[in-house]
């Protein structure tokens, strides 16, 4: 990776922070994820046959897998040939699209949103809210229970939707950034465990775990960092034993390092039972000893937790940065 990919990178990130996804933007022009997603589904029809064994739905998700990557990065490549003849013009339409694809005041605009009636003690509001991020049921969910889930999204989104994104894109420029997006939506669409899609997208959901694993790790070490110099080191202690102690307890191989990080950091239990369709799931408490019960405050802080990292983040990148044009 260049300087100049670098400084890209780090305009995107401000970019993103400042400007984040504007509706009037994509009421006009659809998102790129939305394209994705098109392809992805498009795939899925064509390929997933329900009528074909469990052994060659699984070599057919691999073969969409395989296709969805190829397209991102033949896109990706053929783009970044066009801008870099482009000259400045080129830069700054790349810097766009990169920002774009990170994920910062978008998650923090969903955040906000909840927040706001969650303070006011309007739960059905908070519900509707809450429900534009999570995948599980909240029609029944309580103050804490909107807070709890809230967290969890947005410790996880950090992860998947602002350090993943960063960092395939400072390793691979915009193919990387990309193919990640690529991936990380197809997970999302064809990676769960259901009749439909346990064999045909079982390699979506395993590239995106190995994709996310550094990534996720990063994130907990910028939630730890956050939690240090706005919490101070007992909160950063805390982050960190609770990583190290509750991170594989999470279904997911990734996602329990966000989560764990800022449950830590915070003082407070996720994760636990939840529902899905009506079916109540068990899943084991991060950070037990924490506090269960939350209010609108907790979510206040994750998010100011949120931001914090995502400047140290932004930092970091700075440091580098300026160490290769010493160097």
């Amino acid at each position: 990776m260049t300087d100049y990919h670098l400084l890209m990178l780090l305009l995107a990130i401000i970019l993103d922070m400042v400007v984040g996804d504007p509706d009037w933007l994509w009421r006009k022009f659809p998102h790129p994820v939305v394209g994705f997603g098109k392809v992805i589904s498009l795939l899925d029809q064509r390929l997933n046959r329900i009528r074909d064994n469990r052994q060659m739905r699984k070599k057919l998700g691999i073969l969409a897998l395989a296709i969805m990557l190829l397209l991102a990065l033949i896109v990706g490549l053929l783009l970044g040939s066009i801008f870099r003849q482009l000259g400045l013009i080129g830069f700054a339409i790349e810097i766009v699209i990169v920002a774009v694809l990170i994920a910062q005041k978008s998650m923090s605009d969903h955040i906000k949103a909840i927040i706001d009636p969650l303070a006011k003690g309007e739960i059905e509001g908070a519900r509707t809210a809450v429900s534009m991020i999570v995948g599980r049921q909240t029609s029944q969910m309580e103050t804490s229970d909107v807070a709890r889930s809230s967290i969890e999204s947005l410790a996880e989104n950090f992860s998947d939707g602002v350090v993943a994104p960063v960092f395939w894109y400072a390793i691979l420029g915009l193919p990387g950034i990309l193919m990640y997006k690529m991936l990380n939506t197809a997970d999302s669409m064809i990676g769960h465990k259901t009749v439909e899609h346990e064999d045909f997208g079982w390699a979506s959901a395993k590239l995106d775990d190995l994709a996310n694993w550094l990534p996720a790790r990063l994130s907990a070490i910028l939630i730890a960092t956050a939690a240090l110099f706005s919490r101070g080191t007992r909160s950063f202690k805390n982050a960190i034993w609770t990583v190290l102690n509750n991170a594989s307890l999470h279904r997911s191989p990734n996602a329990g390092w966000p989560e764990t990080a800022m449950a830590g950091a915070l003082g407070v239990v996720l994760s636990g039972p939840r529902s899905y369709n009506g079916i109540i799931t068990h899943e084991p408490y991060l950070n037990p000893t924490g506090r269960l019960k939350l209010t609108h405050l907790d979510l206040e802080n994750a998010h100011k937790l949120f931001w914090l990292a995502c400047i140290f983040e932004a930092l970091f990148i700075v440091l580098i940065l300026t160490f290769s044009v010493w160097a």
